[in-house]
């Protein structure tokens, strides 16, 4: 897959990205905000561990976020089940030098208008930290919306955490 933005291009991860992978992927201030199974340190054996998983995925969900020719940053989902199988669960994160320049928004509009018209998902949804004001930002930019705070929902790094909870719902299934 490859969709071109003005800022980035948002494109499968290449066994080539585990360079770029490991240098942007292994900052603290990255992993404080993503789920414990993004490891830190972010080491080169975690990178083509995942590179090899998402190579292996029979419908690509896992995806780079490309600036200047180089993997920077990652945007992917999980689909939901059962009576949620046509909600996903999204994410991302991007490289702390490339933050405040309008890379992730940008990433996620073009994810989000391509899993809706691909996969015919009704629902889209993310759950930053509450604190996290930049990602916070970035889901109000791509048309997502806050629909509540999950109160000491999370533990990262020992710390409870609160979620909050933005979605996204896909206005053709509004027809």
């Amino acid at each position: 897959m490859r969709i071109a933005g003005a800022r980035c291009v948002v494109r499968s991860w290449r066994s080539s990205d585990a360079a770029s992978l490991v240098r942007h992927a292994s900052n603290i201030n990255v992993a404080r905000q993503l789920r414990d199974r993004f490891p830190h340190p972010y080491l080169r054996e975690n990178a083509k561990a995942f590179l090899k998983r998402v190579s292996a995925e029979e419908i690509p969900s896992n995806f780079a976020i490309e600036v200047d020719k180089e993997a920077v940053g990652g945007i992917g989902f999980v689909r939901g089940t059962d009576i949620e199988r046509f909600s996903a669960e999204i994410g991302y994160w991007l490289g702390e030098q490339h933050w405040g320049r309008g890379i992730t928004t940008e990433a996620l509009m073009l994810v989000t208008v391509d899993v809706f018209e691909r996969l015919n998902l009704l629902r889209l949804f993310a759950l930053p930290f509450a604190d996290n004001i930049g990602s916070a930002r970035v889901l109000e930019k791509a048309g997502y919306v806050r629909e509540g705070i999950l109160r000491a929902s999370s533990v990262k790094y020992g710390i409870p955490r609160d979620q909050a909870i933005y979605a996204r719902i896909n206005d053709r299934w509004r027809r």
